[in-house]
């Protein structure tokens, strides 16, 4: 016990943890042997004191190692995974994996579950009727191997010691200390095995960083520490100042991610999963630039290349591939409501987390992770800001069922817009680019 309390006093006095100590605080959050209350001690003095990037190394490499680490090794060729920090309407994974796949990626990826405005990206795989994200390590490099490309959940083996930190930093204030979230992201990546990973860092009104500064120095950190692990890492810092697609919801966004594959869809979704999937390809060394890149994208995006690879892992992992020709055999919800406008004018600012919880509200996020998620329910924007709108005139669309918590989710879209008499411009969609 007087080891704990002597890396939280060197902490608290903000002096640099050894190699060792990271190690001992990393163990002790695996195994036990270290209290929920020292382990708080420590996250907060971290929080407040920071730490270096060789500490910040030292804490991402314990932690990556703290459980299995997957060997990718035995799959040919360069293989890459995304990360999103998470938004509203983010469908990107669903386009640009299966996109990259169809360029020559390997893209080995595992996801987490949605925690908080609507379901994660398994969440939204799990809306494909039969589809499995449980796969096996053994059947999940097989995957890779034969087709491509395969998303599947993090095993509960992967990481251990971030489970336990994560659910003490959401109970403690200590989410957004920059180490912390560094080592929490970039440990799990290293241990899933990737040779090469790009960052989808968020910025905007729902984005877990709260200015676009922040956001950019999160990235930057992620990128420098990443690359001292001996891996390659880049990231893209994109906006969040308004859902990102049109549908906010788990078969819903799986719907507008086949509609843009199949060429019925663009806008925001589409161009930031290309730019991300360029970023991809450059990344893993299988494109020179991001033109070169871009182009070949393009390329497979427009012979519907990569809707037939998507539909190609969905059937290898059980589900049903025909939604990608019929996305009305994904759940549909019962109901359809109106949501109009209070005022006439411009739409000139989104609070894109009230929409986010209003989807959350109607069944589609958790409160909770116990909590059941419904996939057919969400919400579909009618508007995008620097649009025109009249008083009364829709600017979503509810997509309910009898359990959906309707009331709650009108309040919170009450003031989730801004109606200016003046237009003003759409935010950037990428703030910068981080290589």
């Amino acid at each position: 016990m007087m080891r704990a309390t002597e890396i939280i006093m060197k902490k608290r006095r903000g002096q640099e943890l050894s190699t060792e100590d990271i190690h001992a605080f990393v163990t002790g959050a695996t195994d036990g042997s270290f209290e929920d209350y020292q382990l708080s001690a420590l996250l907060m003095a971290i929080c407040i004191n920071g730490m270096t990037d060789r500490e910040t190394v030292d804490l991402t490499m314990s932690m990556a190692f703290s459980g299995d680490k997957l060997d990718l090794s035995v799959i040919p060729g360069a293989k890459v995974d995304k990360h999103s920090t998470g938004g509203v309407g983010d469908t990107t994974t669903l386009i640009v994996a299966p996109l990259a796949a169809a360029c020559g990626a390997k893209v080995a990826k595992m996801s987490g579950r949605g925690l908080g405005f609507t379901g994660g990206t398994l969440d939204k795989l799990e809306s494909i009727p039969g589809m499995r994200i449980d796969l096996s390590k053994e059947r999940f490099i097989r995957q890779v191997k034969d087709i491509g490309i395969a998303v599947i959940g993090q095993t509960a083996e992967l990481a251990p010691a971030d489970r336990t930190l994560y659910a003490l930093r959401d109970v403690t204030a200590t989410v957004d200390s920059l180490p912390l979230i560094t080592s929490s992201i970039l440990s799990k990546k290293i241990a899933a095995g990737c040779d090469a990973v790009v960052l989808d860092v968020k910025a905007g009104s729902g984005a877990i960083m709260p200015t676009i500064e922040k956001s950019i120095e999160l990235a930057e950190t992620m990128v420098r520490i990443g690359n001292r692990t001996g891996r390659r890492f880049s990231a893209l810092v994109t906006d969040m100042n308004q859902p990102l697609g049109l549908n906010v919801g788990n078969a819903l966004e799986v719907e507008e991610a086949v509609d843009v594959l199949s060429g019925r869809a663009g806008g925001k979704l589409a161009e930031v999963s290309l730019q991300l999937g360029a970023q991809m390809l450059v990344t893993a060394g299988l494109a020179q630039t991001a033109e070169e890149a871009l182009a070949r994208l393009r390329e497979k995006l427009e012979g519907g290349e990569g809707l037939k690879k998507l539909a190609e892992m969905i059937g290898a992992q059980g589900g049903d591939p025909r939604v990608t020709e019929d996305t009305r055999r994904l759940p549909q919800a019962a109901r359809r409501i109106d949501v109009p406008a209070q005022e006439t004018g411009f739409i000139t600012g989104m609070k894109t987390s009230s929409i986010g919880y209003a989807a959350q509200a109607l069944g589609a996020g958790r409160m909770k992770k116990s909590d059941r998620i419904d996939p057919a329910v969400g919400l579909v924007m009618k508007k995008r800001m620097g649009d025109p709108i009249e008083k009364g005139e829709p600017w979503c669309e509810l997509r309910v069922n009898p359990s959906s918590d309707v009331n709650a989710a009108r309040k919170l879209l009450a003031d989730a817009l801004t109606i200016s008499r003046e237009a003003a411009a759409a935010p950037a969609l990428v703030h910068a680019v981080i290589e």
